[in-house]
């Protein structure tokens, strides 16, 4: 009998942990629990160690974390009539327990069909291309729509991103030739404008090139008649200073001293070999000055000398200079000797006639 009474004792006290155990619960930081007891609502749990009737009291744990929720992809007829596969993620928490556990069944799965035909009523009302380029507006769209119809669940919709939108085989198709057709428009402008921006810089060094070459033989021009300019006046000058020259030193002649030396050039110009003779004056002249030979002492008149004198420098140049003079006395002393001896060769030979 002891061995039974310790062996009943020993089952009570296990079916006691067991109800005991039963009853222990234990809410996690980031949940909240509901209690419902025989059927009745009796309040929220707080995180931490509880314990409740066991069997007859049941406690519903909500996370309160924010929770992704996948919304699987689904084809959507766009408005230009372009089946798309469109899918997106909603990020959702749960902001009053008692809502999101009575008043709807499963809040993710309602948010998530929720989703679906929002989604495609938003799809439904924008061409392909705008749902390329404006996942932004989708998204907003979406979202406000599901936060407005969440709101009664207790479920708060932070966020929601279109994932990918895919265009079925046919669409992705054209859609790539359109791509290409495109990037060879844009290519051949390209190709274009570069040509033409060649062509023209082209067209512009030749002008430049041009426009110096001809500025350069104009220069060139410029230069050598520049330079034959003043050739021409240094030759010029030059014999105007030969001639002054040859002025100042026949000064001193007179009009016998001429003739003597013109009958000296006839008579060299006679002992030539050719039969005609041209006279550089003329004949009577000379004969007239010949015959006054012995008495003719009139000097030349000093007013071509004054003249030669009164010349500009500037067309001249400078007057010789004092070597120079000293040099053309002696030349005329020189002839001047030769003219003397001249004069007493042709008395005597008069006289012996």
């Amino acid at each position: 009998m002891a061995i039974i009474d310790n062996l009943v004792t020993i089952i009570l006290i296990l079916i006691i942990v067991f109800i005991f155990a039963r009853g222990v619960v234990i809410v996690q930081p980031y949940q909240q629990g509901l209690t419902i007891r025989l059927g009745t609502y009796t309040g929220r749990m707080n995180p931490g160690f509880r314990w409740v009737v066991p069997f007859i009291t049941e406690v519903i744990k909500l996370d309160l974390r924010t929770q992704v929720i996948d919304v699987p992809s689904q084809e959507v007829i766009t408005k230009d009539n372009s089946p798309t596969n469109v899918d997106a993620i909603i990020y959702v928490r749960v902001m009053d327990p008692e809502k999101a556990f009575f008043e709807v069944a499963a809040y993710k799965s309602a948010t998530v069909a929720l989703a679906q035909t929002s989604l495609r009523g938003i799809i439904g009302d924008m061409e392909l291309d705008e749902v390329l380029y404006n996942r932004d507006l989708i998204n907003t769209k979406l979202r406000d729509m599901l936060d407005r119809e969440t709101d009664q669940w207790g479920v708060k919709v932070e966020r929601v991103e279109i994932k990918e939108v895919d265009p079925i085989g046919a669409v992705k198709q054209a859609m790539t030739e359109q791509t290409s057709a495109e990037r060879e428009r844009r290519a051949a402008i390209l190709r274009a404008d570069g040509e033409k921006r060649a062509a023209i810089l082209k067209a512009e060094g030749l002008r430049q090139s041009m426009i110096l070459e001809s500025e350069g033989e104009r220069q060139s021009k410029i230069l050598r008649a520049e330079g034959e300019r003043q050739g021409k006046i240094l030759v010029a000058q030059g014999d105007a200073q030969g001639l002054r020259i040859l002025a100042l030193g026949s000064r001193p002649l007179d009009k016998r001293a001429i003739t003597v030396l013109s009958l000296e050039a006839l008579k060299k110009m006679a002992e030539g070999d050719s039969t005609k003779i041209v006279l550089p004056f003329e004949l009577t002249s000379l004969i007239k000055q010949s015959a006054r030979f012995l008495g003719a002492t009139e000097d030349m008149p000093d007013e071509d000398s004054k003249e030669l004198m009164e010349l500009s420098e500037d067309i001249l140049g400078e007057m010789p200079g004092k070597d120079v003079v000293s040099s053309a006395k002696e030349i005329l002393k020189s002839i001047e000797a030769d003219i003397d001896t001249s004069d007493i060769k042709m008395i005597g030979k008069d006289k012996i006639d």
